[in-house]
């Protein structure tokens, strides 16, 4: 018995905005988000990669030093599956110096966009039977 993949997993871009939906200070509008990204940015970075789809161990990395390049990793891949305007030199700057709003804006994002963040295992593991 062999098992293969009948579906590739696909690229999920939806531009209905081609900007933020929230600014990088508007993270106190959500404030339970808010008091959780500014008292316990660590914690709330596992948990917002991880809803993105990624090791949820990876911003643990970004403790190491002062820049921070998986901050800066995933704005840039948020920015791309949801077709957002921005630059890599904005993205570089508030992942350096705004670091808990940055983690709010981009948990907001996904929120507002209502996607979900991966595509499922359902999809991604579909197997069919060869005889």
């Amino acid at each position: 018995m062999s098992w293969t993949v009948s579906t590739q997993p696909q690229r999920v871009v939806v531009s209905s905005d081609d900007d933020w939906s929230s600014g990088i200070c508007d993270c106190c509008e959500d404030k339970k988000q808010c008091c959780f990204g500014f008292w316990c940015c660590p914690c709330f970075a596992c948990q917002t990669t991880k809803q993105f789809g990624q090791c949820m161990c990876l911003p643990l990395i970004d403790v190491l030093g002062f820049v921070h390049p998986i901050t800066m990793s995933i704005r840039v891949s948020l920015r791309h599956r949801y077709g957002i305007k921005g630059t890599l030199c904005n993205d570089c700057l508030c992942s350096t110096f705004c670091i808990p709003c940055v983690w709010c804006q981009m948990a907001t994002e996904m929120k507002k966009r209502e996607l979900p963040p991966v595509l499922s295992s359902e999809l991604i593991h579909q197997k069919t039977v060869l005889p």
